[in-house]
């Protein structure tokens, strides 16, 4: 019997695959058979990753999401190099940290290009795509994740502009999954809570690190590795009754939100 959560045959879309979560997720999808599609701003990192994981296995593409023509023409070259995109990982994304009260216009605009804006531009044309695959006939998957966070649901101190994106990428999640449901194609969030990446180690430092902890029933930080388990598991057809949720994955640091 076949593994229920391959993805051999499949092409799927990481951004913010240089690093951290998107590195994991695009290795943990190449091991369950995918071609990776991978996409970041970090030339040398996302080439350095595509190099080591095989030509025939990814392909890099150096750019910004919250660039609408650039993710248009890296889509077109996508499906023009590989025939079809099955898959999806809205993965992008920055921090820009500080109070309310003293962020900047220009501080909150850059969050929101990337981590709200950039994940719409993915997910619009890489939807469209979709939709004229299936519209033609092609049965293939249709599976789109995006990247979330806690902060969305608890809020976060010094990251107004953080969560307000990660809370819009949920009410862009249930928007296209009611839309494209009865298309083929499904739409889910992943909210993580504190993943060891560069991007959280400023919490995990010394000076927040046991307040963090004490927030996490299971008492440690996720490994990327281990979070980008349950993103493959949406990208693939053991996942194929499951449209428009958001699965959380904190070790209980919110539970039943």
């Amino acid at each position: 019997m076949n593994h229920p959560m391959h993805l051999e045959g499949q092409n799927i879309i990481v951004t913010g695959a240089g690093q951290g979560i998107g590195e994991a997720v695009a290795r943990q999808v190449v091991a369950l058979g995918a071609q990776a599609i991978l996409v970041d701003t970090q030339g040398d990192k996302v080439r350095a990753l595509a190099q080591e994981l095989g030509a025939s296995h990814a392909q890099a593409h150096v750019g910004s999401v919250a660039d609408a023509d650039f993710v248009q023409a890296m889509v077109a070259q996508a499906v023009a190099n590989h025939g079809a995109v099955h898959g999806l990982v809205n993965n992008a994304g920055i921090v820009r940290a500080a109070m309310i009260h003293k962020m900047s216009s220009e501080t909150w605009q850059q969050v929101i290009d990337v981590n709200l804006s950039g994940v719409f531009y993915c997910l619009k044309t890489v939807g469209q795509h979709m939709l004229d695959r299936l519209a033609a006939g092609d049965a293939g998957p249709a599976s789109i994740v995006n990247i979330s966070s806690d902060a969305a649901r608890r809020g976060t101190i010094g990251q107004v502009n953080y969560g307000a994106a990660k809370a819009g990428v949920l009410g862009i999640t249930m928007s296209a999954a009611r839309e494209w449901a009865a298309k083929g194609i499904r739409v889910n969030s992943v909210c993580f809570g504190i993943v060891e990446t560069e991007m959280t180690e400023t919490v995990r430092a010394d000076k927040f690190r046991d307040r963090m902890l004490a927030m996490v029933p299971m008492g440690r930080f996720a490994s990327a590795e281990e979070v980008s388990r349950p993103v493959a598991f949406l990208l693939s057809g053991a996942a194929s009754y499951i449209t428009g949720q958001h699965l959380s994955v904190n070790g209980g640091y919110a539970i039943g939100s």
